[in-house]
């Protein structure tokens, strides 16, 4: 009996410096005055606070890679040297974007927007038209393919570089909006109308109210109002949507990780041509696999799907987003099925060019419109925050930068002399933009992750699509630590699948 009693003072005792230490205050290694404390100013700091994963993504560990062509340069462009670079970790789509996740967007649009702005509704439509061929019948896509139920989960094609943009823009502020009604912060609205809807940054600027919730946050400044918007220090909203960098994207589709050993340091035992290892296209394993493509494209002319009763690929034109089995990183159709833009602006050179680190050429620094106090300006009609491009006058003395748009940096800018004119010397200007992958309609050799072509920004076509990726902030390691060892890290959620050849 006293052995249990005192086990009990034990657990009791245990108990009480637990509820000691969990009521002290955090403080500030530099003053040593308290967070999150009213009597101390109330600055508040969030603790050991991680990136949420956002609908749709998956977690693509960062690293060093040789981008450009490894399959011989058939074309004879030279438009793709390989050259090593860094790619910092980030999230991107399992899949790319559906016809039914378009449509959601523009229904948001339609609803919104569509009695007051109906241009801006008309401006976010894809192009059904480009279904149309002069000398085939195609006019069943026009008419099916981006509305009817039986193409839901295929890729929407049709839609431009800047559309892609928008469709990104509109889905960070329809995540963000949910995570703060999931949180109890805002109630759900779904009456919004014009300028009066939620978007991300007119929010965090206090230009958008909303309903407020059952649990706003604390607003611990001693001269506040009790409650506050939520800020970007609060780590609950998410980073913007946006569409991969050449680099990236290339990373991402060639899915080096498969190739390093479980216990290897830093060593890729093979390069790859495609998102898998090999030669082939076919799938090359014995079981339900083996023999079957492992892509969507276009075995040769007048070959599009193979003979009846043995489809090669099983499709005609495009397929369903999760056919053919994923790459290592768990993402589907990185190659075959359709193109996919990417943010970058086109230049032959650019692999060479640009920065080791983060390479990307599309560069054009904005900045907010400010009042005489130096606020953001009233949101506009969308109800947008206002930006302006960054002057000359601006980025005159900078050391990092000298103008605000450098999409032609070392390339067609004073400095080099070059003109590009757009269909007059050139094909090339500051509005084409890189494409990659290959699709339903294109030979194998587009399949090669190095490949790439472009396309003026504001033009579509019936095998180009898109999916979107998300900064990875904190830890390139994701959100689960190898407690300090390093290495390869992949959650259960960001799913890690083998594909070896």
């Amino acid at each position: 009996m006293k052995m249990k009693r005192s086990n009990l003072y034990l657990f009791l005792t245990v108990l009480l410096l637990l509820g000691a230490s969990s009521c002290g205050k955090e403080k500030s290694s530099t003053t040593g005055w308290n967070y999150n404390d009213s009597k101390n100013g109330g600055f508040q700091v969030q603790k050991n606070h991680e990136q949420e994963l956002g609908p749709g993504l998956v977690f693509v560990q960062g690293g060093t890679f040789v981008m450009g062509t490894t399959e011989q340069d058939v074309m004879y462009e030279n438009n793709a040297v390989p050259r090593r670079v860094t790619v910092s970790s980030f999230y991107m789509d399992e899949t790319e974007v559906k016809n039914v996740d378009y449509r959601e967007y523009i229904y948001w649009m339609t609803r919104v927007f569509g009695a007051d702005f109906p241009d801006v509704v008309k401006k976010a439509m894809p192009d059904t038209l480009v279904w149309r061929d002069n000398l085939a019948y195609n006019e069943p896509y026009v008419e099916y393919y981006f509305r009817h139920p039986a193409y839901d989960f295929y890729p929407v094609v049709g839609v431009n570089w800047l559309q892609a943009n928008d469709y990104a823009a509109w889905r960070t502020d329809r995540v963000n909006e949910k995570l703060l009604i999931d949180k109890g912060i805002l109630t759900q609205n779904p009456s919004q109308v014009g300028s009066d809807n939620f978007n991300t940054e007119s929010y965090m600027v206090g230009q958008y109210e909303g309903s407020a919730g059952k649990r706003p946050i604390k607003d611990l400044d001693p001269n506040g109002s009790g409650t506050r918007h939520v800020r970007m220090e609060d780590g609950i909203m998410l980073p913007k949507y946006r569409l991969p960098t050449e680099a990236e994207w290339e990373y991402a589709a060639l899915a080096l990780v498969g190739n390093q050993p479980a216990k290897s340091e830093e060593r890729i035992t093979d390069r790859r041509i495609y998102p898998w290892n090999g030669t082939s296209t076919r799938y090359p394993k014995s079981g339900m696999w083996q023999g079957q493509f492992l892509a969507n494209f276009k075995r040769g002319r007048g070959d599009n799907m193979g003979i009846s009763g043995k489809l090669n690929d099983n499709a005609d034109i495009t397929a369903p987003v999760k056919s053919y089995v994923p790459n290592d990183f768990g993402l589907y159709n990185m190659s075959g099925n359709v193109n996919e833009w990417v943010l970058d602006v086109y230049r032959p050179m650019t692999t060479q060019d640009a920065s080791d680190f983060r390479p990307f050429r599309g560069n054009e620094y904005q900045t907010k419109v400010l009042d005489a106090d130096g606020k953001p300006v009233d949101k506009d009609s969308l109800g947008k925050i206002n930006y302006r491009a960054v002057t000359q006058e601006e980025s005159a003395n900078r050391r990092n930068y000298r103008r605000g748009d450098v999409r032609d940096f070392k390339d067609g800018d004073e400095v080099s002399n070059v003109d590009y004119k757009f269909g007059q010397s050139s094909m090339i200007d500051n509005n084409v933009r890189v494409y990659k992958g290959g699709s339903w309609k294109d030979r194998a050799y587009y399949l090669s992750p190095g490949t790439r072509r472009y396309l003026e920004q504001s033009l579509s076509t019936d095998d180009l699509g898109f999916r979107c990726a998300m900064d990875r902030v904190g830890s390139p390691s994701g959100n689960f630590s190898n407690k300090g060892k390093g290495g390869n890290n992949f959650p259960s959620e960001h799913g890690k699948r083998k594909l070896k050849g």
